[in-house]
């Protein structure tokens, strides 16, 4: 069984949206402790929350997201669907574009969802970590990509100036009540400073980790390979997934690599 902290952090969802999916009846926990009322779910639920995801990213309402799936509506008319939806799409002009891309997205990631590749990993211990960081909470994983960016810029503008204080790039994620949490820094060993907090990452026991090479749109197919062999392998996460930016130079995102780090336990 998986917390609500970890099944969250999986799915990328906030602790709230999956108790109101559980109100709905959309999702409902395999497990409700009576005393506590502490939910919990299984690994089998997985897919249901990433259809409900990707259906709800794409503006279908809880009514038609029940419908499509609980009439066991199969991936060729989920995509016909959501060709219908992006025919919609094209009418509202001032947000056009990028619904669009969004659509072109979800319907390659249906398209691939029985054969998502699967990335190398291994397990290995984390070192602990002091960061020169800026804390910040994104409402939503849609949200991350225009906050993590601004966020190293600010502190590389503080310690840009001390030799190799911007080497080795880190970016923390842990799922709280409204959103993530994301604390994106550089590994620093100087002083404190004004306009930068310093974040003390804990050394992990056991991770697992893969790289994801290339732009940063595509992450999320590669952490969903990371979790499926976590949980493949007996395991669950841990606390906070960390990734580690080995190389970000070129616009394009195309010669970036980037190293997932996810703490695990035992299941």
């Amino acid at each position: 069984m998986l917390s609500i902290g970890a099944f969250a952090q999986i799915g990328q969802v906030t602790h709230r949206m999956l108790r109101h999916w559980d109100t709905a009846g959309l999702l409902v926990p395999a497990h409700v402790d009576e005393l506590s009322g502490y939910r919990s779910y299984d690994p089998s639920q997985l897919e249901r929350l990433h259809r409900i995801v990707a259906l709800r990213q794409l503006g279908f309402g809880l009514d038609d997201v029940a419908l499509i799936l609980d009439q066991g509506v199969d991936a060729d008319r989920i995509a016909g669907l959501l060709h219908a939806r992006r025919a919609e799409v094209e009418q509202e002009h001032r947000i056009a574009a990028a619904r669009l891309v969004d659509v072109e997205r979800r319907l390659h990631l249906i398209e691939r969802e029985t054969r998502m590749r699967e990335i190398e990993t291994i397990q290995k211990p984390l070192p602990a970590v002091r960061l020169a960081a800026r804390r910040t909470i994104a409402p939503s994983s849609a949200a991350i990509a225009d906050i993590v960016g601004p966020a190293f810029d600010e502190v590389a503008a503080v310690i840009g100036g001390v030799a190799g204080a911007l080497e080795t790039p880190i970016a923390q994620y842990t799922a709280v009540e409204d959103g993530l949490e994301i604390v994106a820094g550089y590994s620093y060993v100087g002083a404190a400073r004004e306009g930068i907090d310093l974040v003390d990452l804990p050394a992990v026991d056991q991770a697992v980790c893969g790289i994801h090479l290339g732009p940063m749109d595509g992450i999320a197919e590669s952490w969903q390979s990371i979790h499926s062999q976590i949980l493949a392998r007996g395991f669950v996460p841990a606390g906070p997934c960390r990734e580690l930016y080995v190389r970000a130079e070129f616009d394009d995102q195309s010669d970036w690599v980037t190293e997932l780090q996810q703490p695990i336990a035992t299941a």
